[in-house]
């Protein structure tokens, strides 16, 4: 049996398809390449992939699309969205549609290779994360949920990193620039806008308990009171 990782890549662009599948094998990766959003589903469903690189821009399913229909199935694996878009409003769709990444063309292959690499390495992590408290809420980083009074809130992979950063400074300033960097791997303006996307996500799934907030802190960054 196979033990490389597997990576799901969608591009339409042949050329750059075959480019970005011959580099990650020859660093080992096993790579099923689909030239459609239709094709990537299937093969998703076929191969179970460790992660997936995701042209934004294919013909019958657009990246986005086909992100958001995974995410219903799976919160944890590691999407990468490749596309020439740049707008901060590009930029924070592919975040809301369950992205963990986002990388502008053109790019370097090394820098592709080390963001795979880094969102391999931080799902694999083995920590006991179950059963945060969070006032009435109890937080499960490994399953990424949130338990309330008997129902189960599902977050996204980056929902869930984010509150388990916030989580260990309960009551205390998380530093804005320390989570971009670790989170999003720089605090540019487009990381700085995402996070601001996924802060309010996670007050809209923590309303049920008044006596929780995330706070921001100008200058500084977000606190977690409970």
């Amino acid at each position: 049996m196979s033990t490389k990782v597997k990576v799901l890549l969608a591009e339409d662009e042949p050329s750059l398809g075959q480019i970005i599948k011959e580099s990650l094998e020859t660093r080992d990766f096993e790579v099923h390449l689909a030239d459609n959003g239709v094709k990537a589903l299937e093969l998703y469903h076929e191969i179970n992939p460790n992660i997936l690189v995701l042209d934004v821009m294919m013909p019958f399913k657009d990246g986005f699309t086909l992100a958001k229909e995974i995410r219903q199935k799976n919160n944890q694996v590691p999407i990468i969205f490749l596309t020439a878009k740049s707008q901060t409003k590009d930029v924070l769709e592919g975040f809301s549609h369950g992205g963990n990444d986002y990388l502008k063309k053109p790019f370097s292959m090394e820098e592709l290779i080390v963001r795979i690499q880094a969102l391999l390495n931080r799902n694999t992590l083995k920590v006991d994360l179950d059963n945060i408290k969070i006032g009435n809420y109890t937080f499960n980083q490994t399953k990424q949920t949130l338990a309330y009074k008997g129902e189960t809130i599902i977050l996204t992979h980056r929902e869930s990193e984010l509150l388990y950063l916030l989580t260990q400074k309960k009551n205390e300033i998380s530093d804005r620039a320390f989570i971009l960097k670790k989170l999003w791997g720089n605090d540019d303006f487009f990381n700085a806008r995402s996070m601001d996307v996924f802060i309010t996500k996670l007050r809209k799934k923590l309303k049920n308990d008044e006596n929780i907030q995330i706070v921001n802190v100008r200058g500084y960054g977000y606190k977690l009171i409970c």
